[in-house]
């Protein structure tokens, strides 16, 4: 490096980065470009939290120095061509027949009290049951929700009992 006159120093030339991949590199990302410099702290990561794991396996403890979003990185880490071969693997060992007999399709939504078609506008009632527009009320479909107790119950939840000494204590 060469200093002018005023002290400053010329710039250095470009330097390309070390893994050959054509772009340039800085000295602070290690002469790589920021691309390859992302990738090998990347590895580094997932190699210190795989050595991590892998103590607290052979310590018998359980993972709990590891978090679950560790945990979800060394998952993506594994290559796309091991997740297609394993979902295939796990579609092939379930029975098609066994899926279609648990795989019962719902009939359109009917009103509890008249069998109407009720669609989106249906009302769900504390009882369970859906209802149109004309039994949404729960004395016209005859409910069978006690509507009192769940109120007297909400009301001693959120308003405890609480009693005061007889006599004050000097």
């Amino acid at each position: 490096m060469e200093q002018n006159e005023t002290g400053c120093q010329t710039p250095q030339a470009p330097i390309l980065c070390v893994n050959n991949c054509g772009f340039y590199g800085t000295a602070a990302t290690m002469n790589m470009c920021s691309k390859c410099y992302k990738d090998i702290v990347l590895r580094q990561e997932q190699a210190k939290l795989a050595a991590s794991s892998i103590e607290s396996i052979v310590n018998g403890s359980s993972c709990s120095g590891a978090k679950d979003s560790d945990i979800a990185v060394v998952s993506e880490a594994k290559p796309a061509s091991s997740e297609v071969m394993l979902a295939s693997t796990q579609t092939s060992s379930t029975s098609p027949a066994g899926d279609r007999s648990e795989e019962v399709k719902e009939g359109p939504k009917r009103c509890g009290a008249c069998r109407k078609r009720v669609g989106l506008t249906g009302f769900n009632c504390r009882c369970g049951s859906m209802f149109c527009a004309a039994h949404r009320y729960s004395d016209k479909h005859d409910c069978p929700f006690d509507y009192r107790t769940a109120g007297q119950e909400a009301i001693a939840k959120a308003n405890p009992v609480v009693k005061a000494e007889k006599l004050d204590k000097i």
